[in-house]
């Protein structure tokens, strides 16, 4: 397969050269098309060796603060099945009013393994956000970013594949140690894998448990948290992926939905 190369600089040479010709190409105000990066037809192995390679292109700088169209992101899995839903849904931003919604039904081929979240959940979520009229500025996705043993989780693969900004942000903790943050909303602390810093847990609620912010992509962890807080409204979850989770469940109801199934 083209992407299995013999070094990692000749890898993100190559990589950084096919996001420049799919941007000549494609433009970014064309709809939200990924970057076709690899092959999603990969043994679990293969998936644990793109993610290395792929790490190192994602972007901690701080992008512009002033986004105002924000997506959330989430999959409802039917592991029997084998069957999954994506959901897309666009808010607006202050008024987290929402703006668009996008949803595809099709196969998950890639089996369940932790850490691997983005080949079995992407290529669906993919395909919704290709149904999008709109081009969302900030996308919070329902998983980890940096806070990955690999430092690439599917906040930061699909960021990088979008090339936009993203966080991530889990209702549960993958990997890292943590001081227990304040009760009070707002309170956070940091989230580090031995020395170093992979993300922040946040409560978004008084009283409630916190939520694991990383970066994903075109993001400071500054900021990620910041964002998370302000697209809160009342609930534990950002008003984006809580939309994003009703709606992939089936709970919004009087969405068209793609399936491929």
């Amino acid at each position: 397969m083209t992407y299995l190369v013999s070094g990692s600089l000749i890898f993100m040479v190559m990589a950084k050269f096919c996001l420049l010709a799919t941007v000549l190409t494609t433009g970014y105000n064309r709809g939200m098309i990924a970057r076709q990066l690899h092959d999603w037809d990969l043994t679990t192995r293969e998936a644990v060796h793109l993610q290395e390679q792929l790490a190192p292109l994602v972007s901690a700088v701080e992008a512009p603060d002033n986004f105002r169209l924000i997506a959330g992101v989430d999959v409802s899995v039917q592991r029997l099945r084998g069957e999954g839903t994506a959901a897309v849904v666009v808010l607006d931003y202050p008024g987290l009013e929402l703006h668009e919604v996008k949803v595809v039904h099709g196969n998950v081929p890639f089996p369940y393994v932790p850490g691997l979240l983005s080949f079995r959940e992407l290529p669906l979520v993919l395909q919704a956000f290709e149904q999008l009229t709109v081009t969302p500025e900030l996308v919070l996705v329902d998983g980890q970013g940096l806070a990955h043993p690999r430092r690439f989780g599917i906040a930061a693969h699909l960021g990088l594949l979008l090339d936009v900004p993203t966080i991530g942000c889990a209702k549960s903790r993958l990997i890292g140690t943590y001081e227990e943050p304040g009760v009070e909303a707002g309170s956070n602390s940091d989230l580090k894998d031995g020395d170093e810093v992979v993300g922040a847990v946040v409560r978004t609620r008084s009283g409630t448990k916190p939520v694991y912010v990383s970066i994903g992509h075109k993001v400071s962890l500054s900021q990620a948290i910041r964002w998370v807080l302000m697209s809160t409204c009342g609930f534990r979850i950002p008003e984006p992926l809580r939309l994003a989770h009703r709606t992939a469940g089936g709970l919004l109801c009087g969405q068209p939905v793609v399936s491929n199934a």
